[in-house]
């Protein structure tokens, strides 16, 4: 292991209930899976190493939680070797789960592996522009026709606040555009920030769709329920509640603070959405859209 890549916090293994009912077939449209590295090398050009977060874990999270559908995304870590989130979603839907994943392609990649990743239930590739071992912009334009003939999405992983002409590019894609944790911009910038204005113009438009997820990564505090992220997050659902979906980003790789409880951030949608019809479309409704359960 290369000692100046730094290890990650393992989550925390005893996930709490949320503190509102979950209605039935409520997403996590965000988590990952990681290990054993002996098996699933990890690239060398990788900003972090995880520990293990094994499938299992995974389902013991959603159960804890009431989850019944999830989205896997692949992480940084592994590149463009999907290997083990095909076997993970081939694992779950084998057993009659409902999982789909968000994968990461090389610009060039061929026909062939996107048909096998839409076989094991991709329906969407990420864009990493933050943590190496992810895709460059560069190399999605080329890939966006291909994916629009697929009828898949494209994901990006990106502080809105620091990427240059974000919003007219974004609206120049053929595919749907899904943005990773609330623009992963830092609440110290304030909520009228061009960067999370011009987020706010793309959702209220129906030009992109958000995930409310990663709170522990722009929030200024230390623990839950990280209040400065809230009017964050109201801003995003008020902007257009039918474009967004709650992630859970389990096991919370590669942030600063203390390790929270995958069901305290779950309780969190119940403050940012107090409505229980607003609770249901963004975990049940929206999903199904995006993903096509």
């Amino acid at each position: 292991m290369d000692d100046n890549i730094p290890l990650c916090d393992a989550a925390d293994p005893f996930p709490k209930p949320p503190e509102f009912e979950l209605p039935a077939g409520a997403c996590d449209t965000h988590a990952h899976v990681f290990g054993p590295q002996d098996r699933y090398p990890y690239t060398l050009n990788r900003t972090y190493t995880p520990p293990d977060a094994p499938p299992g874990a995974y389902l013991h999270m959603h159960e804890r939680l009431g989850i019944e559908r999830g989205v896997l995304v692949q992480p940084s870590v592994y590149g463009t070797d999907n290997s083990l989130q095909m076997d993970t979603l081939n694992y779950l839907n084998n057993r009659g789960k409902q999982y789909k994943g968000v994968a990461v392609v090389a610009a060039d990649v061929s026909d062939a592996e996107l048909d096998k990743l839409e076989a094991a239930g991709h329906c969407g590739v990420r864009m990493n522009l933050l943590f190496k071992g992810g895709i460059e912009w560069m190399d999605v334009q080329g890939l966006a026709e291909r994916l629009a003939d697929r009828n898949w999405h494209i994901q990006f992983l990106v502080d809105v606040s620091d990427f240059d002409d974000l919003e007219s590019r974004i609206r120049k894609l053929p595919v749907p555009v899904v943005v990773d944790h609330m623009g992963h911009m830092s609440c110290a910038k304030g909520i009228n920030h061009d960067g999370f204005q011009s987020l706010l113009r793309l959702l209220a438009d129906g030009e992109a769709w958000v995930k409310l997820s990663g709170a522990y990564r722009i929030t200024g505090e230390q623990l839950p329920p990280y209040s400065d992220v809230a009017p964050f997050a109201q801003a995003l659902i008020e902007a257009n509640p039918e474009n967004c979906v709650w992630g859970s980003d389990w096991p919370h790789p590669h942030f600063s603070i203390p390790m929270p409880n995958a069901g305290d951030l779950l309780s969190l949608l119940a403050a940012w959405a107090p409505e229980e019809a607003q609770r249901r479309a963004i975990l049940v409704e929206n999903p199904a859209r995006l993903y096509g359960f």
